[in-house]
């Protein structure tokens, strides 16, 4: 096993059916399936997901709320998702359990970085919900604060796309891949991998990102035995 802890950034928009929105209860077992096989085997897992497919702060300052409203019910939205992953990682015989950036016991715990360690080290997927808590701030930078103070071995962001292309693959299909990729190149080329705050973060504490597909069987654990699946970015 190549990483014995990481942290696991999902889509919000992933999980949702092809309208994008809901959640797509196919999509959330294949996921549950995949990150149940990886824990059962010794990895560690943090798990941070988006709400993008019930509601997403800034589109909701289109429609007249509030910006620190707006990302408040974001956050919400991830809660939501995380309770949904939780309920299925268990009911298919795994163990999860929700930390929330935001007081909401008893829907989940309050996030303790100590509290997440020791239940990882238990065998526990601990899914951290709500962001940072905070406004102004994404569940990319969500994703890139926790996988950095759990010390994860890397961050891994599951979307629907099988790396970081020249271009948006799923627009142009002369787009190239990249297979590893530094980030000083990838702010170079401007490539959008995640939003510039979890960029930096990542970048400053030494923290190596892949992109990769989530939604094809078996690459989770490729990943985690070390076999090239999706864009590495390192220093």
């Amino acid at each position: 096993m190549k990483y014995g802890r990481i942290l696991l950034k999902l889509s919000g928009e992933s999980l949702a059916y092809p309208e994008n929105h809901g959640i797509n209860d196919d999509i959330l077992e294949q996921y549950a399936a995949q990150i149940i096989e990886v824990s059962q085997s010794g990895c560690e897992i943090g798990i941070v997901i988006g709400g993008g497919n019930i509601f997403r702060g800034l589109k909701g300052t289109d429609s007249g709320f509030d910006r620190v409203k707006g990302d408040q019910m974001g956050m919400l939205a991830t809660i939501i998702n995380s309770l949904a992953l939780e309920s299925v990682i268990n009911r298919m015989g795994g163990r999860a359990k929700v930390f929330t950036a935001i007081r909401m016991e008893p829907v989940g715990e309050l996030y303790n970085r100590d509290k997440v360690t020791e239940c990882m080290k238990n065998g526990t997927v601990c899914i951290i919900a709500g962001g940072t808590g905070n406004p102004f701030f994404t569940t990319d930078t969500a994703s890139a604060l926790r996988a950095v103070e759990i010390a994860a071995d890397v961050l891994l962001k599951g979307t629907r796309v099988d790396g970081i292309y020249t271009a948006d693959p799923e627009k142009n299909p002369d787009a190239i891949k990249f297979e590893k990729i530094t980030f000083a190149e990838a702010l170079e080329k401007r490539l959008k991998i995640m939003d510039s705050t979890a960029f930096s973060l990542c970048w400053d504490n030494n923290m190596p990102v892949i992109v990769f597909n989530m939604n094809e069987l078996g690459n989770l654990k490729k990943i985690i035995e070390g076999k090239q699946t999706g864009t590495l970015v390192t220093v």
